[in-house]
């Protein structure tokens, strides 16, 4: 029970990490903060990009560092430094100020990732483990479902200062029992002198399937972090939602996600444990929720805001079919000796899109006027990702690779 408690802890910490994230996505759909900071759609853009700049380029130090010390003593320095810096953002009176903030929460939030799904690796069998990586990886839509009426409700009746000031002191609060009741579980042998490691960095990069799983959780996450950094001022902009309306539908679209996600990941470990091919089971699964996610395009493209609002949850909800169970399949093909490098690896790839979506969507609404060329492009690289899986992690549907043998091939 106690190794339960630590995931469901673990998923609550990342729930905090990503309402942290997102509070400023919130605060860009308020016109009172766009007016104070004078910003334009490319300088949004800027901004909610700029959080994945540091915490991008820390990803594979903190897989490191949580195969070198395990998970306890890192998140909590992490979570009191994020926390710090979200609360700070209120004092922000210049935009390079906001930036700044962005970049030092990026480096406190970096090693929450790598942690949660290196703990799981270590202490969650296979047959349990996509229900384990569901319930942490919900996490990151949870944040986001809680963020979004919280922060709009905070921003409407108290401001947006008042409000990132009550969400970054608040997750302190979760330190108490993430001190006294989470388990370290098994931590990783330590190094000695002697030998290096059956598997480097580079032999991971030369993979074929590796690259694969890279490209599909670039595109996962690149309708993912538009969501999460553009969904609110879609909402507010294009579909002229107030802000409290915003608020609730963008909660609707997340939960829709964490929901699904637990579902799907508990449903592939049932496959699993009945005899049915791990990594085949998960790589089918990602492929759908895919799939599923690409329909977005039809509620771009619809005049009705019930149908564009209908289509949001849907695709959002369709893609948790992929959440737990992409990050399964990259842990079934790896040996618990690199399970801190390859999640750092692939949550390198994650945030990319983090970098990459923001930028993009901004500068595209700012060329061409609307909402509509961002939210196509979404469409493209989904499909893009559904390539990957089919052609690159092919291989993975015959057999699982082992990676401590020296070959992903």
């Amino acid at each position: 029970m106690r190794r339960w408690l630590t995931v469901f802890l673990l998923a609550a910490g990342l729930v905090i990490a990503y309402v942290d994230r997102t509070n400023l996505s919130v605060a860009l759909a308020a016109a009172d903060f766009k007016q104070y900071f004078q910003l334009t759609d490319a300088q949004r853009g800027l901004l909610n990009s700029a959080f994945f700049w540091s915490y991008t380029l820390l990803q594979i130090p903190a897989g490191l560092v949580v195969d070198r010390f395990g998970v306890k003593r890192p998140i909590t320095l992490a979570l009191l430094l994020w926390c710090g810096m979200s609360a700070a953002t209120s004092a922000a009176t210049l935009l390079w100020q906001l930036i700044a903030m962005r970049l030092l929460l990026g480096v406190g939030e970096a090693v929450v990732f790598p942690a949660g799904l290196s703990w799981i690796h270590r202490n969650v069998d296979e047959e349990r483990r996509g229900l384990a990586a569901g319930i942490f990886v919900s996490g990151t839509k949870w944040g986001p479902a809680i963020a979004a009426p919280l922060a709009a409700w905070l921003v409407s009746h108290y401001g947006w200062r008042s409000m990132f000031q009550v969400i970054g002191l608040g997750g302190l609060i979760w330190l108490l029992p993430w001190m006294w009741l989470a388990e370290e579980g098994v931590r990783p042998p330590r190094r000695t002198a002697g030998p290096a490691p059956p598997i480097s960095l580079a032999a991971l990069l030369r993979s074929r399937i590796i690259w694969g799983t890279l490209i599909g959780t670039f595109c996962y996450n690149y309708f993912l972090f538009f969501s999460i950094t553009w969904l609110p001022a879609y909402f507010v902009e294009r579909r002229n939602l107030s802000l409290d309306s915003m608020g609730i539908y963008t909660m609707f679209t997340f939960a829709g996600t964490g929901v699904v996600a637990i579902l799907a990941g508990a449903a592939a470990d049932w496959c699993i444990a009945r005899g049915a091919d791990a990594a085949a089971t998960r790589r089918w699964f990602t492929i759908a929720g895919l799939l599923a996610a690409s329909t977005e395009v039809f509620g771009a493209l619809a005049e009705s805001n019930h149908l564009a609002v209908f289509f949001a949850i849907f695709s959002m909800a369709g893609l948790g079919l992929a959440t737990a169970n992409y990050w399964a399949l990259t842990q079934t093909l790896v040996s618990r000796q690199a399970a801190g490098r390859v999640a750092g690896l692939q949550n390198t790839a994650l945030n990319l899109a983090g970098i990459v979506a923001p930028i993009l969507t901004g500068w595209l609404k700012q060329v061409t006027g609307s909402y509509t060329a961002p939210m196509q492009a979404i469409w493209v690289v989904l499909l893009l990702g559904v390539g990957a899986y089919l052609v690159l992690v092919r291989q993975a549907a015959v057999e699982p690779v082992a990676v401590a043998s020296g070959s992903l091939e």
